[in-house]
């Protein structure tokens, strides 16, 4: 056929949503739009409904698109009632409340031999690993779901469904929410639908065996009787939307919905990452993400085996901190991004001594969600603006330095590092970033691989065919130097 057929992928991460209208054959951008999220680490979810109608308006409206896909920040918390309405505002992923409920949760799973703290914590841990693929954080949905039991019972009293963000927005695309849930009963709710990749980070769910582990939300509950959304298979149709923010679809047939996914799966198939590539995305949050074809389980609880969106498996570590350390980094020098890198350059690797252990918002990589950002080894000699600007670029690559660590030290192969996100922009984190990492970067093109990754899967959902679209990736630059390990050295001293 020599019509273009459009498809759309839709970004709702943790900042704003994105909706890209894509070429189904090529994946080059046709149209682009964006609206901003309110700040906060728990939102009413009504704010993504109504960017993504915003960003759809910008995009120049979704009437032209035959399937449309969501990726979106994941383990964010939301919680309906019978008649489909959102409880409370969503816990997102960087709300740290829940810790204390997450090291419950970690010793209630544990062995009942012993009543040894740190015996409980590690059996927990392991057992936890081994029965979802990762352990509990206080990022993990269903610490979040104990927190709301223990501190909010008759909010709890009131659940009838829960779902991650993605899940929700795909579920109001798809026409559903209160007024539509007021008419059909539960049967509306049962319509949720989610992916592998996005469930695999809720801690009730085994991306192993693809199955939910009710037994452990009753832990977290005290009951398990409530809606989960279907998890679909990777090329598997949802539904045909008659959502009214895409009425008046011009397309025959109207717009498909493919299943979304989590953001860092989206990305990875954005990326057409394959085993060995590991892709390092610094945003909000800072993800060191690889592909494997086999589950990986990592017992201490420092790596996260979660799913991809092909039926595969994604081993990754994520950090609280990343690309908002540059911006403290600015803020404290009172300079731009371009002027810190400058300044950054001028200083000699490792700072003279000074290292910043960059723990702004508390810390998921290491498991530090009480700490705080400190830094290290200063002296009167070595207390320059060239040194503290060098310290908070280096900082921000230890902690992701760390994370590669991590996925090292349990096997899973690096053959080439991939750098993304926003803090990819930046020319220190760019040119700084082999010396600490030991190994050459490679920047594909500045993009939006969240919403790439959704509508590469909305287009194969469209296709029917077995294999995914060949997407072409542009690598925009490599970037060698020679490595530093003293760097990483000092700052491990440190963060020890």
């Amino acid at each position: 056929m020599s019509e273009q057929v459009l498809v759309a992928g839709i970004d709702t991460s943790t900042q704003s949503c994105k909706v890209r209208v894509t070429d189904a054959r090529t994946g080059k951008t046709v149209r682009f739009g964006s609206a901003k999220h309110p700040d906060g680490t728990s939102v009413n979810p009504e704010a993504w409904w109504d960017a993504f109608k915003e960003a759809a308006q910008k995009a120049g409206g979704l009437d032209d698109v035959a399937a449309l896909a969501v990726g979106g920040q994941q383990h964010g918390m939301v919680l309906l009632d019978s008649h489909g309405r959102v409880i409370r505002e969503a816990l997102l992923w960087n709300d740290m409340r829940s810790a204390p409920q997450a090291e419950e949760l970690i010793k209630e799973l544990g062995s009942s031999d012993t009543n040894d703290e740190e015996e409980l914590r590690k059996t927990g841990t392991a057992a936890w690993v081994k029965a979802v693929g990762t352990s509990l954080i206080s990022s993990i949905t269903i610490t979040k779901v104990r927190w709301v039991a223990e501190n909010e019972p008759e909010n709890a009293a009131k659940i009838a469904a829960i779902c991650l963000p993605h899940d929700w927005l795909s579920w109001r695309i798809a026409g559903y929410g209160p007024q539509k849930t007021e008419e059909a009963g539960k049967e509306a709710l049962s319509h949720l639908f989610t992916d592998r990749s996005d469930a695999s980070g809720t801690g009730y769910f085994d991306p192993a065996s693809n199955e939910y582990r009710t037994d452990l939300l009753d832990m977290a509950l005290g009951r398990h009787d409530v809606i989960l959304p279907q998890v679909l298979s990777p090329r598997e149709a949802a539904a045909v939307t008659a959502s009214p923010a895409i009425a008046g679809n011009a397309v025959d047939g109207g717009c498909l919905l493919a299943p979304g996914g989590g953001d860092n799966a989206m990305a990875s198939f954005g990326l057409s990452m394959v085993p060995g590539d590991v892709s390092i995305s610094l945003g909000t949050s800072g993800v060191a993400a690889a592909i494997s074809d086999n589950p990986v389980y990592d017992t201490t609880g420092a790596l996260n085996g979660f799913a991809d969106v092909t039926g595969r498996f994604v081993p990754l570590a994520c950090t609280i901190n990343a690309s908002r350390i540059l911006d403290a980094g600015c803020h404290a020098l009172d300079v731009d991004y371009d002027e810190l890198a400058e300044i950054a350059f001028s200083a000699q690797p490792g700072a003279e001594g000074i290292s910043l252990i960059p723990y702004f918002d508390g810390e998921r990589t290491p498991n530090r969600p009480t700490d705080n950002a400190r830094l290290m080894g200063m002296t009167l000699h070595n207390t320059t603006r060239a040194n503290i600007a060098r310290a908070f670029v280096e900082g921000l690559l230890c902690t992701q330095r760390d994370c590669l660590e991590d996925l090292r030290a349990l096997g899973v192969p690096i053959t080439r590092l991939l750098l993304i996100g926003g803090g990819a922009k930046s020319p220190a984190v760019r040119k700084l970033a082999p010396s600490i990492w030991g190994m050459d970067i490679q920047v594909p093109a500045t993009d939006e691989y969240v919403a790439i990754g959704a509508a590469r899967q909305a287009a194969w959902v469209l296709s029917g065919e077995e294999e995914a679209p060949a997407w072409p990736v542009t690598i925009e630059e490599t970037f060698h130097d020679e490595p530093t390990e003293e760097v990483y050295a000092q700052y491990a001293k440190w963060r020890a």
